[in-house]
């Protein structure tokens, strides 16, 4: 049966879905990446809109199709605007809508925030799992102190609990101090300090998250950190084109990530191939491919985020939330079907 109806699920509503499921997420996400690999999915290139007077600020579209036991399309729809910050807001706000892929009519809109933030650091957590190769993370290096990296912390410390410390590095000391106070206040996390430099946030750790509003590269050398390091490059704009080619990569989707300035793009078009790509996540977790290229070697996780994980977690609150009788309906939003 066909409805005219729109399905709504706020912000506050899908965190109270998605929470304390972390190991639930991650999960998730590995299937939709295992699907995208396995070519069960349709994935345009994402679309940015940028601004003439202001390079920092954007808006995204990442419209998507994932099949196998998902079978859902849709659209994110995501803006970044660092400057919110200093207005209160966050950086980033976003919606999904998810569309039957019987008809095409939209069926549900999900707050996407949330979401967003959720699927980039469950990403993040798998990839430090997978790339591990059973190397123990005593402790892990968050480099900016925003939301994406609160998640990360969230997530890194259920899938990899061996983590028993964090270090924390922003440009603003005060953001890392809150940052600090935020992470005992939700999840009792005592064990973090606060490194007053980049060089020693990056000292000898083995686990670096990048999670920054960098929009050019600005780390040239890594020889600091553990030589078996594991890089999570989700801002992918912090390693320099030098310094992406000196690492064991592994991407999300080779195709996508080599777009839009990012590390791994000028690494391309500095050589002119994608050569310096090993594999993706997907060949990895299907056992395609090794999780480290060799012992001693600086391992560099680059996703682009790709929309078919919004898609995979937002048809999982989306489902969560029917099940609970949660969410809200607005009657007669699509044209009522008509008789031919």
């Amino acid at each position: 049966m066909h409805t005219d109806n729109i399905f709504i699920l706020k912000n506050h509503e899908v965190l109270g879905l998605l929470s304390n499921r972390e190991s639930e997420i991650v999960e998730t996400i590995g299937q939709a990446y295992q699907a995208h690999g396995e070519q069960r999915s349709s994935l345009p290139h994402s679309l940015f809109l940028r601004f003439p007077d202001n390079a920092k600020n954007r808006i995204i579209a990442l419209p998507a199709y994932l099949g196998g036991d998902f079978d859902v399309s849709g659209i994110k729809w995501i803006a970044s605007f660092p400057g919110n910050l200093e207005q209160g807001l966050d950086r980033a706000s976003a919606v999904i809508i998810l569309n039957s892929v019987q008809t095409g009519r939209p069926f549900a809109i999900i707050e996407g925030s949330a979401i967003s933030a959720k699927r980039t650091a469950a990403s993040a957590a798998l990839a430090a799992k997978s790339l591990r190769d059973g190397y123990q993370y005593a402790e892990a290096s968050l480099l900016g102190c925003g939301v994406i990296n609160m998640e990360v912390a969230r997530f890194l410390l259920n899938t990899c609990p061996e983590i028993k410390s964090l270090r924390l590095y922003d440009l603003d000391p005060e953001r890392a101090s809150h940052f600090k106070d935020k992470l005992q206040e939700r999840f009792g996390w005592t064990n973090a300090n606060i490194a007053p430099d980049m060089k020693s946030a990056l000292a000898n750790s083995p686990l670096i998250s990048l999670a920054t509003t960098a929009i050019e590269p600005y780390i040239s050398s890594l020889s600091a950190c553990d030589p078996n390091a594991t890089v999570l490059h989700i801002s992918l704009r912090d390693l320099t084109p030098e310094l992406i080619l000196s690492c064991d990569n592994v991407v999300d989707d080779g195709d996508h990530v080599s777009r839009a300035q990012t590390s791994v793009h000028l690494a391309e078009q500095l050589t002119g191939n994608r050569a310096f790509i090993r594999c993706t996540l997907a060949d990895i977790l299907s056992g395609n491919a090794l999780p480290r290229a060799s012992k001693n070697s600086i391992a560099v996780f680059s996703p682009f985020g790709l929309g078919i994980l919004d898609l995979a977690l937002a048809k999982m609150a989306y489902e969560l939330a029917k099940q609970a009788g949660i969410g809200t309906y607005i009657d007669s939003f699509l044209p009522p079907a008509v008789d031919n």
